[in-house]
């Protein structure tokens, strides 16, 4: 399967250090013989239907330089020369989440679909602004599009709920769907620390970016309330249609309080008879209540009762096991159809 990768950052740099590790596994154990034929960072653009040699990629990536540099490099190209001149069978969309700026990645993903490329993102902007076009773009061209590293990370959430929506039928969820928040949290409450002080301390340890808005202020929460609603609930919503508010003004004051009555407070983002995400009382040692940069889904069933799952919410190799999961997937739905 010839791929082609748009944005080289932590994740799709985990992503293709795995790929190579496990490249006799994945033989071996589904018949698939990935090959990397196209990579685009922020500065350039490699293309070599033959195999863009991981080695040479990562080593020029730690020396801060960019793709275009490669024998094999453009400096730059469109998004249709992206997928169309490297003749990748799928495309790997693992851009930052800008939800400002949209033309570029748009653009990539939809000639993807129309020639057929199957897509997997791990970039949420899209999904949450425009899942259902993108999605009826991609049936109607009968390419295949998996997101699974858009919630959860490497835990696998969508999957787990989609698998209980098979079988029974899902009243609610509600969710710790953001590490970086869930972080400052339990260091307010453990360690009594300012909202200030705990923020500063999750981005020294690199949880939050330089500009922690998304973030903090619930939009990230929020994208991925909005995937969850299209994904498994089948409901036709966007970024917009969720009730958002982020934890920026809250006190050690408020968290000691929930404290004294059992409660902890995280941002929570629920789908059922509200989308909203917002700073919640959840029971001490309860399904929510978890800890660090940990998130958890907990699904109430008509039938099967409540059904949660935790795990890492974050990290580059995290992720890129998520994107793995999506590449083997993808390969045995195409394996099937030949």
């Amino acid at each position: 399967m010839r791929i082609a990768i748009a944005g080289f950052g932590v994740v799709a740099q985990a992503f293709v250090r795995m790929l190579d590790a496990r490249r006799a596994h994945l033989y071996r154990a589904h018949g698939l013989r990935p090959r990397i034929v196209a990579v685009m960072d922020s500065r350039g653009v490699a293309i070599d239907r033959d195999g863009v040699a991981v080695g040479d990629l990562l080593a020029l990536k730690q020396r801060g330089g960019s793709v275009g540099e490669l024998d094999s490099g453009l400096g730059d190209a469109t998004a249709e020369q992206l997928v169309a001149a490297s003749e990748a069978d799928l495309l790997i969309e693992a851009t930052p989440s800008d939800y400002q700026e949209l033309r570029a990645v748009n653009q990539r993903l939809m000639a993807a679909f129309r020639g057929g490329t199957h897509v997997i993102s791990v970039n949420k902007a899209p999904l949450a602004l425009a899942f259902s076009a993108l999605h009826e773009l991609a049936q109607h061209n009968q390419a295949e599009f998996r997101f699974s590293g858009t919630v959860g990370a490497g835990t696998p959430m969508l999957a787990m709920a989609e698998q209980c929506a098979r079988g029974d039928e899902i009243i609610d969820l509600r969710a710790v769907l953001n590490g970086t928040t869930n972080f400052i949290l339990c260091r307010m409450h453990e360690q009594g620390q300012s909202f200030d002080e705990a923020l500063n301390e999750a981005q020294q340890r690199g949880y939050a970016e330089t500009d922690p808005s998304a973030d903090v202020d619930g939009v990230d929460a929020a994208a991925k309330v909005t995937i969850l609603s299209n994904a498994v609930l089948g409901r036709s919503v966007s970024l917009g249609d969720i009730d958002c508010a982020g934890i920026r003004g809250m006190t050690v004051d408020r968290l000691v309080d929930a404290a004294a009555r059992g409660k902890r407070i995280k941002l929570v983002g629920e789908c059922g008879e509200n989308l909203r995400v917002a700073p919640m009382e959840v029971d001490a040692g309860g399904l929510l209540d978890v800890s660090e940069t940990r998130n958890a889904l907990s699904l109430r069933l008509r039938y099967g009762g409540e059904v949660t799952l935790t795990g890492r919410g974050a990290g580059g190799d995290e992720t890129a096991t998520a994107v793995m999961r999506d590449l083997v997937d993808i390969w045995h739905i195409v394996g099937s159809r030949s």
